[in-house]
This record gives C-alpha cells, sequence and structure tokens, in this order.
C-alpha cells in the first residue's frame, strides 16, 4: 500500500512587538538585528521616519512602525530595537518594541488578511498565523512604503 507524503511549506519569520501585539517579518528580509542607537533626524522627512544611522559606514533610514501603523508612540525602552530589513533590495531600519523570537510555522496556519476600510492602506499585511495561543501578523515589507513613500524616503522607487 503507498503511502501519500503531505507537504506543507514551512515558513520561518523573526517577530517583534508593537503596543503588545506580536507581528512577524520574513526571515530572509531580516539582516541583523541592533539595539537603539543614536538616530539622525532627517528634516522634512515623512513622520513616520525617525532618521538615519550610521551602520558600519553606511547610512539607513530608520522608520518608526509605531508611527507607520498609526499607533500611540511610546518612548524608547531598554528592549527597544532597530531591526535592519531589506525593502525592495534597498536596506532600511525599523524601530520596534522588543524583538520576540524566531517563528516557524506550517504555510497552512497562515490566513489571508481580514477585508478592512478602503481608506486603510493593509497591502504590507501578507497574513495572519493562527497559533494556539495568539494570533500573529505576518507583514509583507516589500509592501510597507508604496511607491510614492519610497520615493520620499529612498529617493528611488525599484
Amino acid at each position: 500500500m503507498d503511502t501519500i507524503a503531505i507537504h506543507t511549506d514551512m515558513l520561518q519569520f523573526v517577530t517583534f512587538k508593537l503596543a503588545g501585539q506580536k507581528y512577524a517579518v520574513e526571515i530572509l528580509k531580516v539582516q541583523e538585528i541592533n539595539n537603539m542607537k543614536d538616530i539622525t533626524p532627517i528634516p522634512n522627512a515623512p513622520g513616520y521616519v525617525e532618521g538615519a544611522i550610521n551602520l558600519r559606514g553606511k547610512v539607513i533610514p530608520v522608520l518608526n512602525l509605531r508611527k507607520k501603523f498609526h499607533m500611540e508612540e511610546l518612548a524608547v525602552s531598554e528592549t527597544s530595537k532597530i531591526i535592519i530589513i531589506d525593502v525592495r533590495g534597498i536596506i532600511m531600519g525599523a524601530v520596534v518594541d522588543a524583538v520576540s523570537d524566531v517563528l516557524r510555522i506550517s504555510s497552512d496556519v497562515v490566513e489571508p488578511p481580514p477585508a478592512v476600510s478602503s481608506n486603510i492602506k493593509s497591502e504590507f499585511i501578507r497574513g495572519i498565523a493562527k497559533l494556539p495561543q495568539e494570533l500573529v501578523i505576518l507583514l509583507n515589507m516589500d509592501k510597507l512604503l508604496d511607491n510614492d513613500e519610497q520615493q520620499a524616503v529612498f529617493g528611488t522607487t525599484k
């Protein structure tokens, strides 16, 4: 008797918290995780751009995801981190409240994001992972910034 192997794709994410909610970014998009450092403000940058950091001789723009997601602002704490990520081939930093862990899940626990008002941009939500103890919002970092926002932050679109 032949047995059929059920193959489910395993997905890996780096998880972090914002306002008590767990979010996740595909692990291949994350280059490194840094403690908070001095961020140099950039005049006339969009409100969600904290500024820029010097990362081993490269100037990296840093976004505050709380501001990007229209959440209440929070003072930087000991657990705050800057996640260095790749967005459409451009390296940037993202300030988060805390980095949690690496999450390895089966693709069959991921649901598409619920429909929300058309006034709210949510294309950057890849899906929601239904875990036994919580829901984790999976982000598509390539869609975090639309072309106009990418132009405003990086001076280029890809």
